[in-house]
C-alpha cells in the first residue's frame, strides 16, 4: 500500500477485483552467493515466506486469549514459535526494504515512507526518487535466482529501491503464479503478502466517506468482508493503557481480531495447494508480519507494539514442531536465514546473521528507526535488549501524534482526537500530544510492556540509560546515519542534479569458446536476457553457450535505484 489519499486508489482498484486478496564496472564480476560445497548435490528445499499486514501476535498460539485462530494455531503447532521477532521499522515500505536486502534501511536510503506515491501523487517527501543502495546490494530473492530458484511475489514489494526486473520470475497482484511457473524439479521461493490484517481494513462501512480514498477502501472493505460474521465480544479485548477505554476502540481492537480470523484462511489454502501439488513436505514455511499492529501508537512508532511481530517457521521433517525460541531475531536475519536455507554463503555487506544451523542467534540488541511519515518529518532511533528498550527523539518540537490523514481514517484515532480537545485523555495517552517531547525514553519491560512509564530521568536507570545511548552511537558510527541529512540532500547524493541514472545499454558478445557475454558499464548494475520473442527475462550470472535453435538474444539491466537501460539484441543467425 502507498501514500496516503490519491496514492491509494490505484492500489485499492486492484485489489478490489481479487477473488483471494492474498492469496564491479562488469555487471558480471557482481558478488553473488555461492553454493557450498557440500550441497551442491544435494536437492534444495523450497521456501515459501506468508507476510501478513499490519498484525501484532494475536494469535491464539502465542498466548492470546481473545483470539480465534485455530488455522495459525494449527500451523504452530508443526512449527518453531519466535516470540521475539522484531522489524526494522513500525511502518511497511522501511521494513520491507530491510528484509528484502538484509540492509538497515538507514544504511540504505531507504528510511522515509515514502520515496514514491502511485501516478502523479508524492509520497510526502520533496520529491519521487527511489533509493540507490551501494553496487553490491541486491534483493536477496534475486541471489537466490542465480542459485538455480525460481521466485514469485504476489503483488507487493515496496521497497523504494524501484521495481528492479531481476528480482522476481514473475510478481503480479492480480495474477498471482506462485509455484506454478517453474521448471519441472526447480527449487522455489514465494513471497506470499495477506493483506486483510493491514490498518485499511479496520475502517468502517457504515459511514458516510469524506474524500474519494475513505470511499475506494469502504467500498472495497464492504465488498471482501460482505456476510462475515463478528466473532470477537469488545468486551473481551485488553485496551492497552496508551489508548482510551472506550466502546470505539473496543470496536476497532475486536475487528483487528476478527480480521485476522477472516485472513487466516489464507494460510490454509497455501497449504492445501502445496500438499495437492505434492510438494508440502519439500517445502520450509517461514510465516510473520511486515510490523505491529495498524492501530495508533503500535504501527508508526518504535514501541514494541509496532516493532515485535509473531514468527513461525515449519520445516518438512518436523524439526521443533510446537516448540517456542525465545532468541532475538530481527527482520535482517531473514535474508541470510533464506540464503543459507537454499544452499549457498550468505553475503558481507548483510547486517543480520543466519539462524541455521541451530535456530539459535547470539544478537544481545534490536535496532530500529522512524523517520519522516508522509508530509510529517520525524527522526528517531531505538536500540532494545532482551529487558529494556531505549528511544532517541530528534524532532522533539513536534508531537507524537501528527494529522496524518491515512491514520485519520481510523475510528480510533477520530476518537483519540475527540479525547484531546475535551481535555479527557489520560496522563499516559496525552503523552503522545506533548510538545516538547522527551529526547530520551526508557523502558522496563519487564514489568512496564506497554511503554508507558519513562524511566530515563530515573537515577537508578542511569547506567542502564548510558549503556543503550553508547550502544546506539556505536552503531550509528558503525553504519552511518543518512537520516542525519536533508532528505533533499540525501536524493542529491544518490541523483546526480535530481535526475534519476540511467543503467548503461548492456553489450553482448560471443567469446573465444562460443560462450555469450553480457556487460554493463553501470558498476552493479543487474542483467537480464531472454530469447527474441520470448516474455521472460532470465538472470544473467555468467557466460553461456549459444541455446539451440535460437536466432537472436535481447538484454536489458539495471542498478538499483537506476531507470532501466535500452534493450540491446544480439543476432546468432
Amino acid at each position: 500500500m502507498r501514500h496516503y489519499f490519491q496514492t491509494w486508489l490505484l492500489a485499492l482498484c486492484l485489489l478490489m477485483g481479487l477473488a483471494a486478496c492474498t492469496a564491479g564496472e562488469n555487471a558480471s564480476d557482481a558478488v553473488t552467493p555461492e553454493a557450498t560445497p557440500e550441497v551442491q548435490s544435494l536437492e534444495r528445499p523450497n521456501i515459501v515466506l506468508i507476510m501478513f499486514e499490519d498484525m501484532s501476535a494475536r494469535i491464539g498460539a502465542f498466548g492470546d486469549p481473545v483470539a480465534t485462530t485455530p488455522i495459525l494455531d494449527a500451523f504452530a503447532e508443526e512449527s518453531v514459535l519466535f516470540p521475539n521477532t522484531f522489524t526494522t521499522a513500525g511502518i511497511c515500505a522501511p521494513s520491507r526494504s530491510s528484509l528484502i536486502t538484509g540492509v538497515h534501511q538507514q544504511a540504505l536510503g531507504t528510511m522515509h515512507m515514502r520515496t514514491r506515491g502511485y501516478g502523479s501523487a508524492a509520497g510526502g517527501g520533496p520529491m519521487d526518487y527511489d533509493a540507490v543502495p551501494a553496487p553490491d546490494v541486491k534483493a536477496f530473492p534475486e541471489y537466490l535466482r542465480g542459485l538455480g530458484y525460481h521466485t514469485s511475489n504476489n503483488g507487493k514489494t515496496d521497497y523504494q529501491i524501484g521495481e528492479p526486473f531481476t528480482i522476481w520470475d514473475h510478481n503480479s497482484l492480480t495474477e498471482p503464479q506462485w509455484w506454478s511457473g517453474r521448471e519441472d524439479g526447480q527449487p522455489f521461493f514465494a513471497m506470499i503478502n495477506i493483506y486483510e490484517t493491514h490498518e485499511s481494513f479496520l475502517w468502517p462501512t457504515d459511514r458516510e466517506p469524506r474524500n474519494p480514498m475513505e470511499a475506494a477502501v469502504q467500498g472495497r472493505n464492504a465488498q471482501i468482508f460482505a456476510g462475515r460474521a463478528p466473532v470477537t465480544d469488545p468486551a473481551s479485548v485488553e485496551v492497552p493503557p496508551y489508548l482510551p477505554d472506550t466502546p470505539i476502540v473496543r470496536a476497532d481492537i475486536a475487528r483487528q481480531y476478527d480480521n485476522i480470523a477472516f485472513a487466516e484462511r489464507h494460510v490454509q489454502a497455501i497449504m492445501d495447494r502445496l500438499e495437492e501439488d505434492g510438494l508440502l513436505d519439500e517445502t520450509i514455511i517461514i510465516l510473520s508480519t511486515d510490523h505491529g499492529d495498524g492501530l495508533p501508537r503500535a504501527k508508526r512508532s518504535l514501541y514494541d507494539s509496532g516493532l515485535r511481530v509473531p514468527m513461525m517457521v515449519r520445516f518438512p521433517d518436523g524439526r521443533g514442531a510446537g516448540t517456542v525460541n525465545n532468541a532475538m531475531i530481527s527482520f535482517l536475519d531473514l535474508a541470510p536465514t533464506i540464503l543459507e536455507i537454499a544452499g549457498s554463503n550468505a553475503l558481507d555487506h548483510m547486517a543480520g546473521s543466519s539462524l541455521l544451523p541451530d535456530l539459535e542467534t547470539d544478537r544481545t540488541y534490536i535496532r530500529a528507526t522512524l523517520d519522516r511519515v508522509d508530509g510529517f518529518p520525524e527522526r528517531q532511533k531505538a536500540v532494545r535488549d532482551e529487558r529494556y528498550k531505549y528511544i532517541r527523539t530528534y524532532a522533539t518540537d513536534q508531537a507524537y501524534f501528527q494529522q496524518v490523514a491515512f491514520r485519520n481514517s481510523l475510528p480510533t484515532m477520530e476518537e483519540i482526537w475527540r479525547l484531546k480537545e475535551a481535555s479527557e485523555l489520560t496522563e499516559a495517552q496525552a503523552f503522545y500530544h506533548q510538545v516538547p517531547r522527551p529526547r530520551d525514553e526508557l523502558y522496563d519491560l519487564e514489568i512496564d510492556p506497554h511503554e508507558v512509564n519513562n524511566l530515563a530521568g530515573d537515577p537508578d536507570y542511569a547506567p542502564v540509560l548510558q549503556r543503550l545511548s553508547s550502544e546506539m552511537d556505536r552503531w550509528i558510527a558503525e553504519i552511518g546515519d543518512l537520516s542525519a541529512l536533508p532528505e533533499t540532500d540525501m536524493i542529491a547524493r544518490m541523483w546526480a542534479d535530481m535526475t534519476q541514472p540511467v543503467t548503461a545499454t548492456p553489450t553482448l558478445t560471443m567469446n573465444v569458446q562460443g560462450l555469450i557475454e553480457i556487460s554493463s558499464e553501470t558498476e552493479g548494475a543487474s542483467i537480464g536476457y531472454r530469447m527474441t520473442g520470448d516474455d521472460i527475462w532470465q538472470l544473467y550470472t555468467g557466460p553461456f553457450a549459444k541455446p539451440d535453435e535460437v536466432n537472436g538474444l535481447e538484454a536489458k539491466a539495471q542498478r538499483y535505484g537506476f531507470s532501466e537501460s535500452e534493450v540491446a539484441t544480439l543476432s546468432l543467425q
